[in-house]
């Protein structure tokens, strides 16, 4: 019953999404602009000697992608219920976990094929990393997608206007961003800040994904990473279902 639930929702967000091929470009045109003007410069640079500089910044563009694309994804919900859809859900038989599946189930669909068009985009650019680490990857934004759209519907069921959800989103992704080292790792910075990073939960996934990138799967960031990437998941999911269930979604 939950499968078949969560299908439905599944086919439903994901035709919506298909119908608009211009939205789905475009979100993966930030990173791309990143990639394009900031990538060369840090060709040559030594950033902790451990692979090139593409095998550091395009990790943490792809969950830049994740970060910035599913914190937002809850605007949806705020829509729907202005619409009468949330209203119209509450009759349903439809499982409240499968309401909110289907619809992180979308967004790591849509993540993922942006982060495969952005890593075709840097091997044309100059990255060369092995394909298991590319795949371990894809997995990570996928993972990072789930929680942050679980947690992003949860907060959005909450609150009634996108003037109130959009500064409480900024507010909490813009110091997650800097603060998890997406851009270059924060063991380049002064210790104090390297500290405070590791309070991060994103600190963890990049480095993982870095390590991948360059083939070290058995790493002590490995094993944090997928860690704290599946308790993060985990743990958000539970919070969205919850909130779906109390919320009469």
């Amino acid at each position: 019953m939950l499968f078949h639930d969560t299908a439905l929702v599944y086919g439903r967000y994901l035709r919506q999404s298909l119908r608009s091929r211009f939205a789905l470009l475009f979100g993966v045109l930030m990173p791309l602009l990143y990639l394009f003007f900031f990538g060369p410069l840090l060709t040559g640079l030594p950033l902790g000697g451990r692979g090139s500089s593409w095998q550091v910044l395009v990790p943490g563009l792809l969950l830049q992608l994740g970060l910035f694309g599913a914190s937002f994804a809850g605007f949806s919900i705020i829509l729907e219920k202005g619409q009468g859809v949330v209203e119209r859900l509450r009759v349903t038989p439809v499982s409240r976990l499968a309401l909110l599946l289907g619809r992180v189930l979308r967004d790591a669909t849509v993540f993922v094929f942006q982060a495969v068009l952005l890593v075709l985009a840097a091997v044309a650019m100059g990255l060369r990393a092995p394909l298991p680490g590319v795949l371990i990857g894809f997995a990570f934004v996928a993972l990072l997608t789930v929680s942050l759209a679980s947690l992003s519907y949860a907060l959005a069921m909450k609150l009634d206007t996108p003037h109130s959800f959009g500064p409480a989103i900024n507010a909490l992704t813009m110091p997650s961003m800097l603060l998890s080292g997406l851009m270059l790792p924060m063991s380049l910075g002064p210790a104090w800040l390297d500290a405070l990073s590791h309070l991060v939960p994103f600190r963890y996934l990049v480095d993982a994904v870095r390590d991948a990138y360059v083939g070290s799967y058995t790493s002590a960031p490995m094993l944090y990473g997928v860690l704290v990437a599946v308790a993060f998941t985990a743990l958000s999911v539970t919070v969205g279902t919850r909130v779906f269930r109390t919320a009469g979604a």
